[in-house]
């Protein structure tokens, strides 16, 4: 099987573990996939992370979710935006806000993965990969 869009497939991978109630997922490695993963848990929305390998020696990355405490999930949703097949890229001026600023979009920029609120302080544009909230 080969995968067309391997940063869907993290987004997708730690939706059905978050939903499942799962404390963790594994994730295949790449280092675009570990920055998305260094603004989850900067932002809150995961536990941690950490990079290893799977049995086979491949580099993954294991991403350990927090649990609901009542009716409020940590992470509700992540949503890919930027595809493979449809790259969306937006200028600084452009970056929106994700539910008046409760949840975040992440962004590809020249000066690396990061947050909108980051790259607006940066004057940054770049490519938007993916929300969260």
């Amino acid at each position: 099987m080969s995968m067309t869009d391997p940063i869907a497939d993290m987004l997708t991978r730690i939706r059905n573990a978050n939903r499942a109630n799962l404390d963790l997922a594994d994730i295949p490695y790449s280092n675009l996939k570990k920055g998305i993963v260094e603004i989850l848990k900067e932002e809150g929305f995961i536990k941690n992370f950490k990079v290893g390998k799977d049995k086979l020696g491949h580099p993954t990355i294991r991403v350990y979710l927090k649990k609901a405490y009542g009716p409020m999930k940590p992470l509700n949703d992540l949503q890919r935006i930027s595809r493979p097949g449809r790259r969306v890229y937006v200028k600084s001026r452009d970056i929106p806000r994700i539910l008046n600023d409760v949840g975040i979009a992440i962004l590809s920029t020249s000066k690396g993965i990061m947050t909108n609120h980051k790259a607006k302080e940066g004057n940054l544009g770049g490519e938007l990969l993916c929300k969260v909230w």
